[in-house]
């Protein structure tokens, strides 16, 4: 297994009814709406998954939705790596030329510490050395 494998995927929609609709009939995915607190984001399951929502067969990944804004940086797909610590992981991203583009404070602004997601884990967003936004994920089971 890779050091820091990707796992999981992210992209923006602007209409999140429609973005719903559109992968539940084209693929079958199940797409399971989060409240406001969780800034409406869209979890889908692509393939199957246990009762906390971890894929059950190896080399699959869920993803998620979130509202696309201006900001040129929520217009593209992006990926999920998972890290052991992510401040280490934020450390290496800055020794190797990317940047730390932040994570949402509780008052929703922007924060450069990680952002504990309930259930999930520690998460940052940074930008690669091509401009690419990336999310670094420290799992609660790491």
């Amino acid at each position: 297994m890779s050091k820091n494998p990707v796992v999981h995927f992210e992209m923006g929609y602007l209409d999140r009814e429609r973005m719903k609709k559109f992968y539940e009939s084209a693929f079958g995915w199940n797409m399971q709406q989060l409240g406001a607190e969780m800034g409406n984001y869209v979890v889908a399951h692509t393939a199957e998954t246990d009762d906390k929502g971890m894929v059950k067969t190896p080399g699959t990944i869920n993803g998620g939705f979130y509202q696309k804004t201006d900001d040129p940086k929520s217009q593209a797909p992006s990926v999920v790596i998972a890290v052991q610590d992510v401040k280490s992981a934020m450390d290496a991203v800055k020794a190797s030329g990317g940047k730390i583009l932040g994570a949402m404070d509780e008052n929703g602004g922007i924060s450069m510490e990680p952002m504990m997601i309930p259930g999930v884990g520690l998460w940052m967003s940074i930008e690669d050395t091509e401009g690419n936004r990336v999310s670094l994920l420290q799992p609660n089971e790491m």
